[in-house]
This record gives structure tokens, sequence and C-alpha cells, in this order.
């Protein structure tokens, strides 16, 4: 990446009177009003965030380690006029729990949206219902997944077009503010067009706004637009050593890891049977797929920035994209993702300030999901509301070129097994810069340990090797300290698909 920037960004300079005004009036107003009180001088008149679904970290135009024949040329034009956040993470790598973590800056023990069928509990506080305090106008376009069959607006929107649970790839159908609609095309391309048509002519001009943008792609299973089919077909894939049966892979793991190979998203079995059928005949296909899906949400991205770049909204808007979660592509034997293991936690994150930067910067500290909503917030200069209880901090001294002393050294994860998608059990892991550790529940197993300096693609379990026993002690005691202390340790039961909670008795 190129030389960091040495200074802090400053975008009013080339903010427009008219927007500056809106500012003023509403940090004036905003002083005595409560809750979403002004916080400080905004960085951003306006935000956009830009959510896909089971991209990697690693797919990537501009990142070293993807493939040299993936094209993204705008999301590196996002990282070549902004940031990069090398090490990004969520902490829980399934949809539905990491948006949830996103809209409150919440980890999921604390949302209680602990897996894809669950509903968000009542009482929910989302970021967007600050800025709505805040007078700010609010739009979410796309996939929202939280509450399966549910695609009514909720609450934190002035503006909603979004669809029951994962929606469909092609010919969505998409409640707009309460009234559904049937759309044709590629779904891309039309939450593109939907979120391009507010910002020119949806919004309210004279005010502030945050747009959430949420894709289904690139979610598996994998459907480019037809355009793109095929696209990637003779190019070559470099498959991850740990992709392979040997018994070196799986030496030292823990017995789940090599039966889930097996199993439910495991590449020798498949969810949905052995690829046998066009777009996804075999594994080749499933990477080539996948690869095409990310080529045309990059390209979808570019319409956007150049909505914002024809409208002139690019100089005072923020605009960041995040993924929800990694996705295995054969490592350890696996496709989806839901573990712990990096290529299922790690996810891009890119943020455009106002205006953009003159040079890329790439920051390696570690920054997470629940960061999310108190980074928006404190880049639009609105104070989170007592009710958001964030479990995250605001990412926003790295937008601004500074270099937080006290920022994390480490961050917890978890995920709660689910009756429906057996094959991962519940775990808990603590990850440091260089260590990882990881707890499974509610199986006969090892714990593990990994030196991700020395074993990046976590191939070598540690956890019972005597000269790193005194290591995985303690990470594993600060692992369950920390979740006790914030009240992780209490893992709901899913009622069975079927099953009444009602006062049955035996015969």
């Amino acid at each position: 990446m190129p030389t960091p920037l040495p200074r802090a960004l400053r975008w009013l300079a080339v903010a427009s009177l008219s927007s500056r005004l809106v500012v003023s009036i509403a940090a004036v107003f905003l002083a005595g009003a409560g809750n979403a009180a002004h916080a400080a001088e905004p960085l951003a008149t306006n935000v956009i965030f830009i959510l896909s679904d089971d991209h990697r970290h690693d797919f990537l135009g501009f990142h070293p380690q993807a493939p040299e024949w993936l094209e993204t040329p705008h999301l590196d034009r996002l990282a070549g006029e902004g940031l990069h956040f090398a090490n990004a993470f969520v902490t829980t790598s399934l949809c539905s729990p990491s948006r949830a973590s996103i809209l409150t800056g919440q980890y999921m023990h604390h949302h209680q949206v602990v897996d894809n069928q669950r509903p968000v509990p009542a009482g929910t506080r989302f970021f967007a219902q600050d800025l709505q305090e805040a007078h700010i106008e609010t739009a979410f376009i796309g996939k929202w997944h939280m509450g399966h069959d549910d695609d009514a607006p909720r609450p934190g929107f002035d503006h909603w077009a979004s669809f029951r649970g994962q929606g469909t790839y092609t010919n969505p159908e998409l409640n707009i503010n309460g009234t559904r609609k049937q759309f044709e095309g590629y779904t891309t391309d039309v939450l593109t067009s939907e979120a391009s048509t507010w910002l020119r002519e949806g919004r309210d001009p004279t005010k502030r706004f945050c747009l959430y943008l949420s894709y289904k792609a690139v979610h598996y299973p994998f459907e480019p637009a037809p355009r793109h089919l095929h696209r990637y077909d003779d190019q070559p894939i470099d498959w991850p050593e740990t992709r392979a049966r040997t018994e070196r892979n799986y030496r030292s793991q823990p017995n789940w890891v090599r039966e889930r190979r097996y199993s439910i998203h495991g590449i020798d079995h498949m969810e949905t049977g052995p690829f046998d059928k066009d777009p996804v005949p075999d594994l080749d296909a499933l990477y080539h797929r996948y690869a095409e899906c990310v080529h045309g949400l990059d390209e979808n991205i570019g319409r956007l920035m150049a909505t914002l770049d024809e409208t002139g909204l690019a100089e005072n808007t923020l605009v960041i994209y995040m993924g929800d979660n990694g996705f295995h592509l054969g490592e350890h034997g696996f496709y989806d993702k839901r573990d712990a293991y990096e290529t299922s936690i790690r996810v891009p994150l890119l943020a455009r300030p106002p205006g953009g930067l003159p040079e890329a910067r790439q920051v390696d500290a570690m920054v997470l999901n629940i960061d999310i909503a108190p980074t928006i917030l404190a880049a639009m200069g609105v104070a989170a509301s007592p009710q958001a209880r964030h479990d995250g901090r605001s990412a926003l001294p790295f937008l601004e070129g500074k270099e937080p002393a006290d920022w994390r050294d480490h961050m917890l994860y978890e995920y709660h097994w689910e009756w429906n998608f057996p094959a991962t059990p519940s775990l808990f892991a603590l990850r440091t810069d260089r260590y990882k550790f990881i707890s499974h529940h509610g199986v006969w197993d090892i714990d593990a340990l990994y030196d991700l300096e020395t074993d990046p693609d976590e191939r070598h379990n540690l956890i019972s090797v005597p000269a790193y026993a005194e290591r995985a002690t303690q990470m594993r005691a600060q692992l369950f300290r920390e979740l006790d202390a914030s009240g992780g340790l209490d893992i709901p039961v899913r009622v069975p698909a079927g099953e009444r909670l009602d006062q049955r008795k035996l015969p």
C-alpha cells in the first residue's frame, strides 16, 4: 500500500455551504435534544454504508492474496482513495447475528439474534434510530434477514426497500415502505438502481442522510449475473493446501473438523448434494461462480460511486464497505463460514472519507463489526443514546489519520450450534494479533490453539504441545473470564421447526 497519510482529514473545506449550514442548524437544535445530542464536529455530512454477504477478506483485486485475475476496480478505487482496514473481523460469522451486531454495536449474546431464523427482540436499539432523532434522514435498501419471512419496515429508517429472508438473485419482490413491488432483473442491479434513485430523487435534499445498502450478493449458492456467467471459467485456481484430505491436515485438529468435511458445509458432501448442474457442476465452478458474483458486486459499487460523483455527493459523503462474514473456499475441506477460522471471521472493510484521500492508507489495527454503529454515529457527530449500550467503539480516529494508543489488542468470537446445520459445534474464541484459542462446547473433543504468525493457515493445533500449555491455560481463562463478565455464557436454545411451546401431554 502507499505511504500513510500524515495528517488528519479535513473535509469541511470542500463541503458545500448549504451542507455546512444544515449541520450548524442541527448542532444548535441538538445541543439540548437529549439522547441523540450533538457529540462533536462531524467528519461527514452524509454516510453510505454498503454491506455484502459472504465476501471474504482477500477477494479484492488489490489484495496480495487475491486471485490475480479477479477484477474489482471499484472496490480498488475505494481503497485507493481511502482506508483499507486490513484486520477487520466479525464477532459471529453468520448472516443474521453479524448484521444485528452491525446495527446495534453489540455482541451476539447481547442482541440475542443467534441464528438466521430469530427476529430481533422487541426494544432493540439500532444506530439509525439515533440518527433519526438527530434529524438525519435514513434509508435501508436490500437484505435485512432478521426474522426470516418478515420484510416489514423496521424502526429507524425513513425509507425502506427490502425482501423476505435470503431473497432471490433474480426478479426480486421488494417491500417498499409497506407496499410490495415485483422487479425484473438481477437483484444486485435492482438494489443499486433503487439506491441511486433514492439518492437522486427520493431523499429530502435539505437534510443530511445515511443510506444503508445491503446486498444479497455474494451469498451461497453463487449465481452471477447472466452477463458474467463463465467469465472466469478458464482461470487457474490456487487451492489452499488445507483443502487436501491428507493426514497432515487433520492429525492435530479437533475431530469435528475432519467430520465436517464429509457433512453439511464440507466439500466432500455439500449441503445440497454433489455439484452436478450448471452454474455449479463442480468445485472449480463453485470458485469461479463466487468470483463472478464478486465482480458483479464490484460493478454495481461502481454504478453507485458514479451517482455520487455526478451529484456532487462524493465531496461530503463517507462511504464504508464491509462484508457480513467471510467464506471458506476449500480451507480445511470446508465451504460456508460459522467457525472461528480466519477465512470465516475476516472480512473486507474499506472507508472512503468525503472527497477522498490523496493517498491510500492501510490500517492494521483490529476493527470489528460491533465498531460500525459507534463509528457512523461519531462520524456524523451524533452521540449514542443510553439505550444503545455499544460493545464496540468508534474507529473515527483512524478515519482522521490518528492512531489511538489504547486500541484493542484482542477480540472475542462466539457461535452457537444450530440444529438445522449441526456440523459446526458451539464455540468461543479469543484472538490476539498472533495467537488464537478456540473452545468447543457440547462435543467430546479437544480445544484448539494456533500460532497465526508461524501457521497462518491454522493447520497445526498446538493445544497438546507442552511448550504451549501455559499459553493455552491463560487464554482459556481470559476467554471465559471476559465472556462471563459480559454475560456471554448463557446460550439460548431454539425450538425445532414444527414444534410448539404448548402443554402437550404424553399418552
